[in-house]
């Protein structure tokens, strides 16, 4: 493919009408419209002579660590009639969880002003990292040297994965009296907090109060979000105390602990024996108050060094087991929601999203409504998708669509054993999922179900027919795809299949298929049908008629891309070539009969 510029960025891969405040316009997806090297994408709507260009740095979420560099925004594009909005898809955004990427995908909704207005992302999930720690230290005069202590602390910090929907951190410092250095919600970065820690200054003391540091840090409402510490609804509560020596308060102890336990908090403690150990002191008193401190069991809450400078030994240590709080079964594999890719697909229905990479690759269909976002079980597609074939990847969601009754909705999975299916199902709001009939493919690699569109023949509102596209059905020696027919009133009944041009070549037909407006004015929907492969990779349309409730098997009319634009095409032009593959053009035609423009 040829790259002149990167402005250039794959400008078909997703295109839809659209109907602005201005009047009509065409929606169009470049999903790497980006400098060399980063994939972020740019959606775009052009009308006449004018061209708005939405950028994905208006494509946020604010509350986790976001990666947009290779997010594909306009990778997916579908429109909403009702509104004229449409809604624009970055199935590769990612969030960093810890050390790991989760490529859940998300997507905008674009109103008809062609500003963005709402963000979702049904298959997003709480970081395993979404801690708020506060750490106590102890600041007394016993304290010796300080600056070994520093070093631990700013060592401690840097393991830590700080920002948006990770980790937050604050630090309190006590002796006789205790103070906030700097709450929760102070920094947000790694960055920040360490150049924080670095002006921490020892502020002395000659009683070791630890009861009273640790409630301060508690009932002070370090964790709370209401008094404007920066504490967070769901995040896990951790608490590390550093200490040199038995407390002047241990009487108050046990209730600051019992009142630790009561509020969920998980606490490390960390006995600094060098204060003893210069006076040569016995330290068992001492080493059974810190134990007592921790939470349970000992040996994972518990530590104790020899003196100020052997605290930089336990960092890894005390950093792995705070992020084993939250960590999954060491021998579970498999994938949930974290690499779902949603938005791969989508579908206007509230908003229907496919997310071919949920569990473990066989895919998933979320819903995003008013009332809140449905993410089926993996239990839920079970009795269609068994445990024993999850390995072969079914990629259930690629393409998903709603019948006419607005609780009815199909999806395909064409890499479901080796054959592909579409499954017709229900969506229920306790992330149930009912699948009333299922579709098979019946030949391997034919990929059918990769494309699917329901269609309103006699535009009753009721949907009349289901195709189902297997753009690799292999035929008379060729890849030359084929587009499955279903009557739905008492189906979905096998109807045969539209037929396409006897060909010598892998055509591919099927790999696109639209539902458009009336256009030879009978009164009956129809629909066109992509053959990317056909003219020698430059690709062809294939138009259907709507007749009363079915649609005419045989094609009306064919149109290669160099018969609608009036011009030659050049072999190496690929932004020309591949003309009717993953939806670009077809529901852009002015009128195909007519002499149709893309």
């Amino acid at each position: 493919m040829p790259t002149p510029g990167w402005l250039d960025g794959w400008d078909t891969a997703s295109h839809r009408a659209h109907e602005s405040t201005g009047g009509g316009g065409n929606a169009g997806g470049a999903p790497v419209s980006s400098p060399p090297g980063i994939a972020a994408g740019s959606c775009s709507v052009a009308h006449e002579a004018d061209c708005a260009v939405a950028r994905t740095s208006l494509v946020t979420l604010s509350n986790v660590s976001e990666r947009k560099d290779n997010m594909r925004l306009g990778l997916s594009l579908t429109t909403n009639p009702k509104d004229n909005s449409f809604l624009a898809c970055s199935p590769l955004w990612s969030h960093e969880c810890g050390s790991s990427y989760y490529t859940t995908g998300m997507c905008s909704r674009v109103n008809s002003n062609f500003r963005f207005s709402k963000t979702v992302a049904p298959a997003l999930q709480r970081c395993q990292t979404y801690m708020d720690i506060i750490i106590v230290l102890d600041g007394s005069n016993s304290i010796y040297p300080w600056v070994e202590v520093q070093d631990f602390l700013i060592k401690i910090l840097k393991k830590f994965y700080i920002g948006p929907g990770q980790i937050q951190v604050g630090v309190v410092q006590y002796g006789e009296n205790a103070v906030h250095e700097f709450h929760l919600n102070d920094y947000r970065s790694v960055k920040d907090v360490v150049e924080a820690a670095r002006h921490i200054e020892q502020r002395g003391g000659t009683e070791t109060r630890t009861a009273f540091g640790i409630e301060f840090a508690r009932r002070g409402k370090a964790f709370s979000a209401a008094l404007g510490k920066g504490g967070r609804k769901g995040a896990k509560k951790v608490m590390i105390v550093i200490t040199d020596g038995e407390s002047h308060d241990s009487p108050d102890l046990e209730k600051v602990m019992e009142a630790s336990e009561r509020d969920n908090v998980t606490r490390y403690a960390v006995a600094v024996l060098g204060y003893y150990n210069r006076r040569g002191i016995n330290p068992e008193a001492f080493l059974n108050e810190i134990k007592y401190i921790a939470s349970d069991p000992d040996d994972k809450h518990f530590f104790n060094v020899s003196d100020e400078a052997a605290l930089k030994d336990i960092v890894d240590a005390l950093g792995e087991r705070i992020f084993s709080l939250e960590g999954t079964n060491k021998n579970e594999i498999s994938f949930g929601l974290e690499m779902s890719q949603t938005g791969f697909s989508s579908h206007i229905d509230g908003i229907l999203l496919g997310a071919v990479g949920a569990y473990d690759w066989n895919g998933a269909v979320l819903k995003e409504t008013s009332g809140g976002k449905v993410v089926p079980l993996r239990e839920s597609y079970l009795q269609e998708f068994p445990e024993e074939l999850k390995n072969h990847g079914a990629y259930l969601g690629e393409k998903p669509a709603a019948g006419s009754l607005e609780w009815l909705y199909v999806a395909g999975a064409p890499r479901f054993n080796h054959t592909g299916k579409v499954i017709v199902f229900t969506m229920h709001t306790n992330r149930n999922l009912t699948i009333h009939q299922s579709l098979k493919g019946e030949q391997i690699g034919a990929y059918y179900g990769s494309e699917i569109n329901s269609v309103d023949v006699d535009g009753d509102g009721v949907t009349d027919v289901l195709l189902v596209g297997a753009p690799m059905y292999f035929s008379e020696g060729r890849e030359r795809g084929k587009v499955h027919v279903y009557h739905l009133k008492e189906g979905p009944i096998p109807s045969g299949a539209l037929k396409d041009l006897p060909s010598y070549q892998n055509s591919r037909f099927g790999s696109c298929i639209a539902s458009v407006a009336d256009l030879n004015q009978d009164s009956y929907n129809d629909v066109v049908v992509g053959a990317p492969l056909e003219e020698e990779h430059r690709g062809a349309i294939y138009v259907f008629h709507g007749y009363r409730e079915d649609l005419l098997r045989n094609y009306k009319q064919v149109q290669g891309i160099s018969e609608l634009t009036g011009e030659p095409i050049l072999e190496d032009n690929w932004l020309l070539s591949h003309f009717g593959s993953n939806e670009p053009c077809l529901p852009l035609m002015e009128n195909v009969e007519g002499g149709a423009r893309c």
